[in-house]
């Protein structure tokens, strides 16, 4: 009785044949360097992306998303009876959250694309690829910086419209939204500053006629 037992153990415990030649050591290497890529990205995520706000959650998603891609790879290996019921279990899988920002999407094909490659022991692809990446989107994100995008709303009396009018042209202000009443007005504009200066809200605030000025940076997630 004993030894039926110990031979179900074994067997239940037992590795499958695709996966014999792996080893402690590689399966820990594989997830590890995914773990260091996502640790990259979630980096980057942090101190580089300008989203309205900032997420954690997601950002640790990014990690865990690297690892687990990366588990997948591992034990899928070379077998296609198991790649094709992945491939099945993950089709009835639906995501119900909602995106707001389209580059978190190139975050997750990211911490995807780092997490396939480390599970596929292509450690340098994985590594180099996450580097040069890292590197691009720093690029793209200081030269964006360089000339930022704001919306500009202005409060004022009906009487003061000339004069708003001739503030706005030396900004080449993109009007967005105009509302008109009997007692005041408002107009939105687009407005695009090198360098964040704000230096221009001081003479509209001192205009007569202006009620008030409220400048707010536009990114694309509201309008």
């Amino acid at each position: 009785m004993l030894n039926q037992i110990d031979e179900l153990l074994g067997d239940f415990f037992a590795s499958p044949q695709h996966l014999e030649s792996l080893t402690g050591t590689q399966v820990l290497l594989n997830l590890t360097v995914a773990f260091v890529c996502g640790i990259i990205i979630f980096l980057v995520y942090r101190y580089f992306n300008k989203s309205v706000v900032y997420s954690v959650r997601f950002n640790m998603l990014i990690v865990m998303v690297c690892v687990v891609t990366s588990l997948i790879i591992i034990t899928i290996g070379s077998n296609l009876v198991l790649t094709l019921g992945m491939v099945g279990a993950l089709s009835i899988v639906r995501f119900r959250a909602a995106v707001k920002d389209p580059l978190d999407v190139g975050f997750l094909f990211w911490g995807v694309a780092a997490g396939l490659t480390s599970g596929a022991q292509l450690y340098a692809v994985a590594l180099l690829g996450t580097g040069f990446i890292a590197i691009v989107y720093m690029i793209m994100t200081i030269i964006r910086i360089e000339k930022r995008t704001y919306l500009l709303i202005i409060r004022y009396d009906p009487e003061a419209e000339t004069a708003v009018n001739a503030l706005l042209k030396p900004l080449k202000a993109n009007i967005k939204n105009k509302t008109l009443s009997k007692d005041s007005s408002e107009v939105t504009a687009e407005v695009r500053v090198r360098g964040g200066d704000t230096s221009f809200l001081e003479p509209i605030r001192q205009t007569d006629g202006v009620e008030g000025v409220t400048l707010v940076e536009y990114t694309g997630d509201y309008t």
